[in-house]
């Protein structure tokens, strides 16, 4: 463990912080450490807040998000905000969606997921009426896993011997590392697409519910349980609240600033260059995405555990190939609409091995009909996004987004009409498409792969990259390819971790530490959490 830095800034009371990207997890750290008293600039290459759960707003009036459509598990958002002396409420008004999302099963019915546990029975039961019961039972076995492992994720894993913590050991019974998420479900769900239908959602991870872990039945819980949520103005509209309270705390966001290199010393980051000139600073946060950015900003001979070699040779999560559409008129369409392949493990399969999958499954967001104002008068936004391979796996075989892309924007389209839009090309008003050569070029995704590293139990806990980077003093790292993982909630998760070791290297004021992660603090304006 790195000793407490000695410093220019500590020595003037008030360490310097430089964060790297404006996303979800360096808006967070910015805040947490603003109101522990550090000065810290943020420094965003690009023009707005958010990283990838950004708003893109076009001339014509439409507002989309980029990324994450949905907000999940407020909880932990929330509990920042309060530490910081706001209030997340105050800030952006969430609207909770019922039902959760429509589910379409190629070839057979659909349900309309929805929390209310009689309601959701008899959705189960159009499908498989034996099934109907075992939800009351995936709930129950899933809120007593989510207590046993929620202590695990609110901690750094520093190594190996964390392993052997209680409670970790405590929540290994529960957890069934052995099992997929899949075979766990089968103890609750006879119907393969009941299972699908709690288990679809391991690709917010980009993982297969075939291969991912079970620990991740979690998920669909926390939907059902916590409940799923519109932010009006959609999820950007998160991003720049943060930003806001952030610069209330003093932080300073520096947009249309790329950072060019980390200085370091030896092995200590002393500070960034950025925007023509050099900013010394006490520690250094990496909010960009692990494989892309951590290669371009650290010297491959200064990380032995994450070697330009290893980076290239890990697992990563799929892509996906996005339509951005401003429709005229309304749409027949719930807020949210997923479409699951019928031959669903297929169409995993050809994903996982570099294919263009030939029935894709799709995802379609309808936020206007809760949410107007991200559209003109009579208009509608439609966002649509269809897993497929990340660039590395791809290329394997041969397929080149330059020349394909007209097939599968109409590969998309021909699955629309499959969700209830069979015309829906002649209304389009306006259209972006976002390819994963897109995200690995414009949006700086290592390989495209939106989810970042793959969450199997290879990429996890001590095997994930830490919080700390324990081979560089000063130098810290959070977001989604960071411990615990991807997904807002968790990449505010580790935002609170990573902000408790620097607190605790840096010996910020007002900061408590429970062992090796965080705990409770008092910052500089009262706030508390619990």
């Amino acid at each position: 463990m790195n000793a407490p830095l000695a410093s220019p800034g500590l020595l003037a009371g008030r360490p310097r912080i430089s964060v790297i990207g404006a996303g979800p997890g360096g808006l967070a750290i910015a805040m947490v450490l603003a109101a522990q008293g550090a000065r810290v600039t943020v420094h965003e290459k690009a023009t707005t807040v958010g990283g990838r759960t950004r708003s893109l707003r076009t001339p014509e009036g439409f507002t989309f998000d980029l990324g994450p459509t949905f907000f999940l598990y407020p909880r932990i958002l929330q509990e920042i905000f309060e530490a910081c002396g706001g209030r997340l409420e105050d800030e952006v008004e969430l609207k909770r969606i019922d039902p959760l999302y429509r589910l379409v099963f190629e070839g057979a019915a659909s349900i309309d997921a929805t929390a209310d546990e009689t309601r959701m029975a008899a959705e189960i039961a159009k499908i498989c009426p034996a099934d109907a019961d075992g939800f009351s039972a995936f709930m129950a076995e899933n809120r007593r896993k989510l207590a046993a492992f929620r202590p695990v994720l609110e901690k750094p894993f520093a190594n190996r011997r964390r392993f052997l913590h209680p409670e970790v050991l405590r929540s290994v019974p529960l957890l069934k590392p052995h099992t997929t998420v899949d075979r766990d479900l089968a103890r609750h769900f006879s119907d393969p697409r009941i299972r699908l239908a709690f288990s679809f959602q391991t690709k917010y991870l980009g993982m297969s519910p075939f291969r991912c872990p079970s620990l991740f039945t979690i998920l669909s819980f926390l939907e059902y349980e916590h409940g799923v949520w519109h932010p009006i103005g959609g999820c950007g509209a998160v991003s720049e609240a943060m930003g806001r309270m952030a610069e209330r705390l003093g932080a300073e966001i520096r947009l249309g600033e790329a950072v060019e290199a980390i200085a370091y010393e030896g092995r200590r980051a002393v500070g960034v260059e950025a925007g023509g000139r050099r900013h010394a600073a006490d520690a250094v946060v990496i909010n960009g995405d692990f494989a892309k950015t951590v290669p371009q900003l650290v010297p491959d001979a200064l990380r032995r555990q994450w070697p330009d070699r290893k980076i290239a040779q890990a697992r990563y999560s799929c892509s996906t190939f996005m339509l951005y559409l401003g429709i005229e008129g309304t749409l027949p369409l719930a807020h949210h609409t997923v479409l699951l392949s019928e031959d669903y493990r297929r169409n995993i399969h050809q994903i996982e091995v570099g294919e263009m999958p030939d029935a894709p499954s799709l995802y379609a967001q309808y936020a206007t009909g809760t949410d107007p104002s991200l559209a003109p008068p009579g208009h509608s936004t439609l966002y649509v996004l269809v897993p497929v391979p990340n660039m590395r796996d791809a290329a394997e075989h041969g397929f080149d987004w330059n020349t394909e892309t007209p097939r599968i924007r109409a590969l998309a389209m021909r699955r629309l009409a499959e969700i209830g839009l069979p015309n829906i090309e002649s209304r389009i008003r306006y259209e972006r498409i976002v390819t994963p050569a897109d995200w690995r070029d414009s949006y700086d995704v290592g390989y495209g792969a939106t989810f970042n590293l793959s969450h199997d139990l290879g990429n996890m806990l001590c095997f994930r990259p830490r919080n700390r980077f324990t081979e560089i003093e000063g130098l810290y790292l959070v977001g989604g390819g960071t411990h615990p993982g991807s997904g807002l909630p968790v990449i505010y998760e580790g935002a609170r971790i990573t902000a408790g070791l620097l607190a605790k290297d840096l010996g910020l004021r007002g900061m408590t530490l429970a062992g090796d992660g965080i705990g409770s603090f008092t910052p500089a304006l009262g706030a508390t959490r619990s």
